[in-house]
């Protein structure tokens, strides 16, 4: 049997998600690839085989050669809410996550980081409320990501940690 393949990604808007033969479920790591073989949750297999590494976000359609799209689903995983008493507080706390390197999902009432115990004591003792929860997470992506998108960045791939972006 002939691979299928995946070699564009429909943005979540530009689709009609009731259109799609199939949908994958994957937390962020599974969603952040180049090329990568899926079983889909019906199923359906197919190998992801993109330019660069892309993030896949929730509700994107994964377009197959055949024309057939699969839907791309965030899994919840276990993450920490990071709330503050202010905005200040909290773009400080931002500040503090991003000087560690860490993948955050921004808002301006709270911050999505994975859960880890050490980290989460950092931000506890700079006055920090943290919350344990089971969410999707799509952390933000760098200014060099939409150049990505556009093929005309560098070849090696960005990624947006709280404030920094950085090379992988």
């Amino acid at each position: 049997m002939t691979d299928l393949f995946a070699r564009e990604i429909l943005p979540a808007s530009t689709w009609n998600a009731a259109h799609a033969v199939d949908r994958i479920t994957l937390d962020y790591e599974g969603r952040h690839r180049r090329r990568y073989r899926y079983r889909a949750d019906g199923g359906l297999g197919f190998v992801l085989d993109l330019a660069q590494t892309t993030l896949l976000h929730d509700g994107d359609g994964v377009k197959l050669d055949d024309g057939r799209i699969v839907l791309v689903q965030a899994a919840p995983e276990a993450l920490v809410a990071v709330t503050a008493s202010d905005t200040d507080a909290l773009v400080k706390l931002a500040w503090h996550i991003g000087n560690r390197h860490l993948p955050a999902q921004l808002s301006s009432e709270r911050i999505l980081i994975r859960d880890d115990a050490v980290i989460v004591d950092m931000l506890r003792g700079l006055g920090a409320r943290v919350e344990k929860i089971v969410a999707p997470f799509t952390p933000e992506r760098g200014a060099y990501a939409h150049a990505h998108d556009d093929h005309q960045a560098p070849a090696h791939p960005f990624v947006f940690v709280a404030g920094q972006a950085h090379g992988h």
